[in-house]
């Protein structure tokens, strides 16, 4: 098994899908109006609308209400992402912090208020 893609459902598409082009710096790729893919060498960051939701099972994801998943993202230097998405973030939930583990993490929300963690790992620690 290989873990590829986490996906946001969302009410809107676009303004999620240009969030994550801006913060990340990854151009999205379209598949429909309703659904996008961030792609990177790791994982795949999946954006659908809720017109998707029934596809799969209605009423089985909601828009705008996760309160349990942080999408991660490793960078070079969180301290300079910060820098680059001070202004464009609205919602910091903390400063860059070094964390017990020694990853120094930026945590934020999106647009839909889930949380998001930017970090960097030791130098000892880079695979």
């Amino acid at each position: 098994m290989d873990f590829v893609s986490i996906r946001i459902i969302t009410g809107d598409v676009a303004r999620l899908v240009e969030f994550y082009e801006r913060a990340t710096g990854v151009r999205a790729a379209w598949a429909t109006e309703d659904f996008a893919e961030l792609r990177s060498a790791g994982a795949t960051l999946a954006i659908a609308g809720t017109r998707t939701v029934p596809l799969f099972a209605p009423g089985s994801a909601r828009p705008a209400d996760n309160h349990s998943v942080i999408t991660e993202f490793l960078v070079d230097d969180v301290d300079r992402v910060y820098r680059d998405l001070t202004g464009f973030v609205t919602d910091f939930v903390t400063e860059p912090t070094t964390m017990p583990w020694g990853n120094r993490s930026l945590l934020f929300r999106d647009p839909d208020g889930n949380l998001v963690n930017f970090f960097t790992r030791p130098a000892g620690q880079r695979p």
